[in-house]
């Protein structure tokens, strides 16, 4: 059967510990990739992630030579065998050089749409870990619809002050800058 992999290549402005340790350590992982992680980076450790889509994948160890490279198997949820991925990290200044392989995936009709799932999701994942790692920011979270406001109760109270003659609802209490609240013009 002939086999494909996908190559990324990323630019990442943090030290390469740093990169090292976001494919290693659990809670670094849930920080950018993942929504729940289990790691044990040993030869022969497994990796389980999951997401909240229902997709999971797991695997094992098989290399790891600290802040240089790191390698596991991969086999997710409906892929028709298991994978590997393969990392290395390469300092560069005060930066580091991330080159990620995807590989062992098979092509034809079964593979199509896993292969292209999988690429979107490195690629997603490591834009993501870019942004976390040099700005703190997890795209995951700032790039979901919002409204962009700050509600409070409708309590009582507030009926009475302002004379709303509702009994159920939530005042504005502020709206978060440049969001939908604020560009539709809702006030506190």
């Amino acid at each position: 059967m002939a086999r494909t992999a996908i190559t990324l290549e990323q630019r990442l402005e943090a030290p390469v510990s740093q990169v090292y340790r976001a494919f290693t350590n659990e809670t670094d992982l849930r920080g950018w990739l993942c929504d729940a992680a289990m790691a044990h980076p040993a030869k022969g450790g497994r990796i389980h992630l999951w997401w909240t889509s229902g997709y999971y994948a797991t695997g094992a160890y098989r290399k790891l030579a600290a802040d240089q490279e790191i390698e596991f198997t991969w086999q997710g949820r409906g892929d028709p065998r298991e994978t590997r991925v393969s990392i290395t990290l390469r300092p560069e200044g005060v930066g580091t050089q991330l080159s990620l392989t995807h590989e062992k995936l098979g092509t034809g009709k079964k593979w199509t749409e896993t292969v292209e799932a999988i690429r979107r999701g490195w690629e997603q994942g490591l834009e993501n870990l870019q942004s976390v790692l040099e700005t703190g920011r997890d795209l995951r979270l700032t790039r979901r619809p919002m409204l962009g406001i700050y509600p409070n109760a409708l309590t009582a109270e507030a009926r009475e002050r302002l004379g709303v003659p509702v009994e159920k609802g939530i005042l504005i209490g502020n709206v978060v800058e440049g969001m939908g609240a604020q560009a539709a013009g809702l006030q506190e």
